[in-house]
């Protein structure tokens, strides 16, 4: 791990002038630097010069080429030296660290294993999709010919920082890069404590709460029966709204719902896959009611079935939007239905740990974002209580 000058050559204190006015011979030879041991320069009978290291590493010595003279300074050659002699002190073969960093797979390969090793065997179909999306579109534009080895932490985070106007889109980003460079790491590709993504903070996100007050409910309500009458719009789109509200199911839960998986004499849906894993969904009589209505076509396992023969239907938006723009509320999305399922759960009294089970939530945190809802009811006792003291102390006429 030691510094080592080749016998025979040269030694002498390197300085630009000596090397500008070094000799051209018929065979290369040395001049090696006194002042850092195994730092020298090289000249070629051609003229070119080459800046090289020499060193010891482990029981075999090592001739490193750092660069050609005149493309960078005799300082900065020597800077590099520096650098390459502390890899060696810490037992790092620095020339095996660039013959690592050319084999290196780009950032676009192990994108490629990543998606074929982790996103289609561990992944959910929806979160699948969306990984490749954000692959796509964002991350291999930025990122992807660089070698993994190149790739910095200054990289990632500028790449980061360039979305900071789309938080929710750059922290989901940046989380995507993590998980393949921690497998990069597992997968023996990259060095232990390498991840790029390390230390760098996630951008605030505030999450929308859009909750449905009972007069949009009305006017949801209004247009949907509108359109039953009408007979214009596709049943099985107006019955997934419905089945919406009345569950709190997320929507791929209900797009996907096939009859083998309802269970009304146990008011149930036994969903065997879900965001969360398997799941019993319990059924109010509401849900109950529409699910019967519902007509079965043979040859067809799904609820909610599509034109195509025993097809479902796969694209809900076109509808809702029609449905929205209709009742004025142009800025509600699907999970704003589910949003709404739990808040009149909440200000119906009904406990968080019972929402959660009703939502089929796995984490307590997740059903915790809607605990400010629950004041509602309390205040609105208090004001009943107070009243009630306040009429009692009042002086009488």
């Amino acid at each position: 791990m030691t510094p080592l000058v080749t016998e025979g050559n040269v030694m002498t204190k390197l300085t630009k002038s000596k090397i500008d006015g070094l000799e051209i011979k018929s065979k290369d030879y040395f001049i090696w630097d006194s002042d850092l041991p195994g730092f020298g320069i090289r000249v070629f009978p051609s003229g070119r010069k080459k800046f090289v290291l020499q060193y010891r590493h482990g029981r075999k010595s090592r001739r490193m080429m750092l660069s050609q003279h005149g493309a960078i300074t005799l300082g900065q050659a020597r800077k590099l030296a520096i650098q390459a002699l502390a890899k060696i002190g810490q037992d790092i073969d620095p020339l095996q660290v660039r013959k690592n960093s050319r084999e290196a797979l780009t950032v676009k390969e192990l994108a490629d294993r990543f998606d074929a090793e982790h996103i289609v065997v561990d992944l959910k179909e929806t979160t699948a999709k969306e990984y490749r999306r954000k692959l796509k579109l964002f991350i291999l534009p930025a990122i992807g010919r660089m070698r993994i080895t190149d790739v910095t932490r200054a990289d990632v985070a500028k790449f980061h920082h360039d979305y900071r106007h789309k938080p929710y889109q750059a922290n989901r980003n940046i989380k995507i890069i993590s998980k393949m460079f921690n497998l990069a790491e597992l997968w023996g590709l990259g060095p232990d404590g390498t991840n790029p993504r390390r230390h760098i903070k996630k951008y605030p996100e505030k999450k929308r709460e859009r909750y449905f007050s009972p007069a949009e409910l009305q006017s949801i309500g209004h247009v949907l029966r509108e359109m039953e009458a009408e007979g214009l719009e596709f049943q099985s789109a107006i019955n997934a709204i419905r089945l919406l509200l009345f569950t709190g199911c997320r929507l791929n839960e209900i797009m996907k719902l096939e009859w083998e998986w309802v269970d009304l004499d146990n008011a149930a849906l036994h969903l065997p896959d879900s965001k969360t894993g398997a799941k019993t969904v319990h059924l109010g009589q509401a849900a109950i009611n529409i699910l019967r209505n519902v007509e079965k076509l043979l040859g067809n396992p799904y609820v909610i079935i599509g034109k195509n023969p025993g097809q479902r239907l796969t694209d809900l938006q076109p509808f809702w939007q029609r449905v929205r723009a209709r009742a004025g509320l142009k800025d509600a999305r699907f999970h704003d239905l589910r949003h709404t399922f739990a808040s009149i759960a909440v200000s119906n009294g009904k406990s968080l740990p019972m929402i959660g089970k009703l939502l089929g939530h796995s984490q307590v945190q997740t059903t915790a974002q809607y605990a400010h809802l629950a004041t509602a009811p309390v205040v609105s006792a208090a004001n009943d209580v107070t009243s009630l003291i306040a009429e009692s102390l009042a002086e009488r006429h």
